[in-house]
Parts: C-alpha cells; structure tokens; sequence
C-alpha cells in the first residue's frame, strides 16, 4: 500500500511543471549535480574526462524517454550523433547509450529505424559503441526485435537483459547466436508477477543465472550492480572458470558508490561509470523512483557515502 502511494506521488512530480520548473532552477546543484553529469554535452564531456583519469571508462546518456513527437526524437538521434562526435573528438573512453522510446519507439517503427540508423552509422564511423536500453515489459520485444535486425549490420551494438523477467534466460539463449555484447542488470521498472519474479531473492538467483551461462557462453558481459554479493559472485565466478578480466566490466551509476567503483579500478577490473546527462533530470529521477520507490532509500545512503 505504502509503495503504491509512493509510486503515485513521484509520477504526479515526474509530471507536474511547477517542481520541474522549480527544479531546474534551483534543483541542479542541490540534488542532481550528484547523479547527474551537467545539461550539456561539454559538461558531461568533462565529467568522463575526470572518470577516465581516474582509470574508469563510461556510458553515456542524454536523458530523455517516452518520447511521442517526431521531431523532438529526431532532435534527440541528432543529440546523440553529436555526442558520439564530441567523444571522438576529445578522444573519451566512453560508449554511448540510448533508451528506443527517445527514439521515437512510441511513435513508429520506421522512424525508430531511421534513426537508429544514423547513430550507428556515427558511432562506426567514431568507433563509438552503442547500448540499447532496455525499458518496461511493453517494449522488451520490440526492442530485442530492432536489437537482431541491427545487429546484422553493425557490430558495435550492444543490449541489456533484465534478471527479474522470467523471460529473460530463454531471451538470453536466443541472442547468443549474435556473441553479444550485453549488460545484464537485475531490473527496476514496476512488473505483474506474472511476467516478473515478485521476491528479490529469485531476482538475485536468477541474475547469478544468466551472469554464469552469458561468461561460460564466451561473450562479453557487463555486470551492472551495485549489490556487494553479485559483484563477489562474480568475481568468485571468473576465477573459478579462468575468465580473463577482458571478457567482462562492472558498471555503477554516476556519483554512486565511488569508493567502490575506485577500488574495483584498483584491483585491474574495468568499471564502467553510467553518466547522464541533460535537462530532462528531475522527470527521470522521479520516474526511477516511482518504478522502484525502494531506490529512495538507497539514493538518500549514496548522497551521504561515496
């Protein structure tokens, strides 16, 4: 009952224009300068510079989703080329991801394609690898359709599978015909237990699941979790089976457990930081708390420990 108010109380913020306008206003140095990396692209160009020489590498995301005008998700492929762009030329170690829905997903098919099209074509050109986000259940298949259609194309394109859908070791079995490059999280959106394990301690086994069989499978694997016992899990996995660190990286939000992300550097593991970026901040920080009103808890404890 409680989580459901919640819910419902950061979705009337994520869409009330008052404490948006209020936000931006004031909101930035006061909360969201911590988990966000600047509104523009030089700001957040910064950020990753400060991250890679602090030997950490990046993904990058201009915030935005549920996009339902074709030319604001037009204005957003063009962010996103422009991005790639400035990672090649300030020559960042950072990647670039993108949510479908920015995209225009809502809208058409077509115009997802074309505009997927043209990221990718810069992000081969700059060498600049791209993430598909993955959303609610709504647009799982919808997006890992567009991922394999892609991926027959272009390389340097990469997914993400979430643990807590039951869906997910036969999506996982599937995508491996590709050697793909995916990041598997344990997932935060709001699910019917009917598509979704309800109990976190099947979420956490079937995460250790799909983390084991896409190492044995061979493929490259992004572990993002800012839970201790998946990242032990993980390292106990590699050595186990004698993974090379090279097979696979950790990934922690930015300005999220630093100390932790410092130290994973420290021990010759690569750690991928999630930097975003823009002016869309407080609809997306209230949207990420209304998908998982527990994360409020866990945002509060990162503000006050590195």
């Amino acid at each position: 009952m409680i989580e459901k108010l919640m819910r419902k109380f950061f979705l009337f913020l994520s869409n009330n224009k008052f404490f948006t306008k209020l936000a931006k206003k004031y909101g930035f140095k006061m909360f969201a300068s911590r988990f966000v990396a600047g509104e523009t692209i030089d700001e957040a160009a910064e950020a990753i510079r400060e991250l890679n020489q602090k030997g950490m590498t990046v993904t990058l995301d201009h915030l935005g989703e549920f996009v339902n005008d074709e030319q604001e998700a037009r204005d957003r492929t063009e962010e996103c080329v422009r991005a790639i762009e400035v990672i090649a030329e300030k020559k960042l170690d950072s990647q670039l991801s993108l949510k479908m829905t920015s995209m225009g997903l809502d809208i058409s098919r077509e115009l997802v394609m074309e505009n997927m099209h043209k990221i990718l074509e810069a992000g081969e050109k700059h060498g600049v690898f791209v993430t598909i986000d993955m959303e609610d259940y709504e647009r799982c298949q919808m997006t890992l359709d567009i991922f394999e259609e892609l991926k027959q194309k272009y390389d340097g394109l990469g997914t993400v599978l979430q643990a807590y859908l039951y869906r997910t070791v036969e999506d996982l079995e599937k995508l491996d015909q590709y050697n793909p490059n995916l990041r598997l999280v344990k997932g935060a959106y709001k699910e019917s237990p009917q598509v979704a394990y309800p109990d976190k301690k099947d979420v956490d086994e079937n995460f250790k699941k799909i983390i084991k069989i896409h190492l044995l499978n061979g493929n490259y694997t992004a572990v993002a979790t800012h839970d201790d016992a998946m990242i032990d899990y993980t390292k106990e996995l590699v050595k186990e089976h004698g993974i090379s660190n090279d097979q696979f990286e950790f990934q922690m939000l930015y300005g999220i457990r630093q100390e932790l992300q410092e130290k994973l550097v420290q021990e010759g593991y690569t750690m991928r930081v999630y930097v975003p970026y823009g002016n869309d901040w407080f609809g997306y920080n209230m949207r990420r708390l209304a998908e998982r009103p527990a994360n409020v808890a866990f945002v509060l404890k990162g503000i006050f420990k590195k």
